[in-house]
């Protein structure tokens, strides 16, 4: 469809972190909500205070786009609210080789599509919407293409090189994240070169790069107006002070700023919870400034209080669950999991909040070249990891089955490499467990 700037009712209201409501006529389309809750177990937290209506405006909604199943985009505590109140709203996922709802027992949706990659969807005779994968992380990330009565909006949210590169150019608005910091590494990283000297001078670097990129791959699709989002996220527990002030990310008005350098022609919002885009008025008028409605001056922008100790006692809870009263859960575990013949052993340790041993945490090793679970390192020439997680946090893992993301990019654990290497096949398993006991349950 060709855009023809026509006077439509277009209204596009940022919420928080990449939760946007797109009012399109009659019909209001929701992506990705995180509005309540943690994220990552308990590692992150919503930077930006949600508008007090946006549970409402999510039940409220036609149509829900999840972009992937990390639990920043896929929020059960936010889902549980929707399947309490109004759990028939259609929501669309790309069909992608990891299920983005590959734990549907936490919540009661009855209205999932899942929808081929590169199709139209035809909502109706004035919407229609596509998702694309990503061209780096085609078995999880995707993103999307909306089209309204002649406009077209590019969401390409978390995809690290989105449809592998071949996108439409002059977009009416494109969103994209912009922060970086969503990564253990090197933050949770401990010995050898890991010094916080060397971290702060690595992020320094990686930010510095992942805003040329973002800046250039807007630059070269010229968008009309540019809106950088999916990257509010804040390290807010107390006992993660040392992620939060080392884990420096990036500002959406830096990448603006470098946006507007390398393309002036291009509009950019950087948004505000609550705050509306009126991409007609903006389109007919680039320079009125009526085409933004910000809120009040009075409304709170950022949070300041959590329920921390409400979410993290609930992680807490499993560590008394009964399988875990009893040694060989260990065994079984990595036993049904199943990865071996790989000449690599690791050392896990349940911690307490500061990376403690914990009283009643275990301390084992695991030998995956044969699968065994040794007293100690066998004499062999061999890679060895020493892994220490926050006993809450693993146990909620084990027994709810869900992603070791959790522990890696919720920053809940601490990592030694000997040799400091990246072992490609134990972290996809890592990153696969989940599905398998989620299968092993059913």
């Amino acid at each position: 469809m060709e855009s023809t700037r026509a006077n439509n009712s277009l209204l596009v209201t940022y919420l928080t972190h990449a939760c946007m409501e797109l009012k399109l006529g009659q019909r209001r389309f929701m992506f990705d909500p995180w509005l309540k809750g943690p994220a990552f177990a308990r590692g992150w937290w919503l930077l930006h205070e949600p508008p007090a209506d946006s549970l409402d405006r999510l039940c409220a909604a036609d149509l829900i786009y999840i972009s992937h199943m990390h639990s920043d985009h896929l929020s059960y505590p936010t889902l549980k609210v929707l399947s309490e109140r109004k759990p028939d709203i259609p929501i669309y996922v790309g069909d992608t080789s990891r299920p983005v709802f590959w734990l549907q027992s936490q919540v009661k949706l009855t209205n999932i599509h899942v929808v081929p990659f590169g199709v139209w969807n035809n909502i109706d005779a004035d919407l229609r919407f596509m998702i694309l994968m990503d061209g780096v992380h085609p078995e999880m990330d995707t993103c999307i293409i909306v089209e309204y009565k002649g406009h077209t909006i590019l969401n390409t949210v978390d995809c690290t090189r989105p449809n592998g590169g071949r996108l439409p150019q002059n977009v009416d608005l494109m969103m994209s994240d912009f922060a970086g910091g969503a990564s253990g590494f090197p933050m949770t990283f401990c010995g050898g070169k890991y010094s916080d000297s060397w971290k702060a001078e690595f992020i320094k670097n990686e930010r510095k790069k992942l805003l040329n990129y973002k800046a250039l791959l807007v630059k070269s699709l010229q968008p009309a107006i540019y809106c950088p989002f999916a990257g509010f996220f804040v390290e807010a527990h107390p006992s993660d002070r040392y992620i939060r002030e080392t884990n420096v990310k990036n500002s959406p008005e830096d990448l603006n700023a470098l946006i507007n350098k390398f393309a002036p022609d291009i509009k950019t919002w950087t948004p505000k919870p609550g705050a509306v885009l009126d991409l007609g008025l903006a389109l007919r008028d680039p320079t009125n400034s009526g085409a933004i409605t910000n809120p009040s001056d009075s409304t709170k922008i950022y949070k300041d209080s959590w329920d921390l100790d409400l979410y993290v006692d609930e992680l807490n809870r499993a560590i008394n669950c009964e399988i875990f009263k009893h040694q060989s859960w260990t065994q079984f575990y990595y036993t049904w999991a199943g990865f071996q013949n790989y000449n690599l052993v690791v050392r896990m340790i349940e911690t307490d909040d500061s990376f403690e041993p914990h009283a009643d945490g275990s301390d084992y090793l695991v030998d995956f070249l044969d699968l065994t679970f040794p007293t100690k390192r066998p004499e062999r020439e061999h890679a060895y990891i020493e892994i220490k997680n926050r006993i809450g946090v693993m146990r909620y893992v084990v027994q709810q089955g869900l992603l070791w993301d959790d522990l890696y990019i919720g920053f809940q654990n601490r990592i030694r490499r000997d040799p400091d290497v990246y072992h490609h096949k134990y972290s996809h398993f890592n990153i696969n467990t989940s599905s398998s006991l989620i299968n092993s349950k059913q």
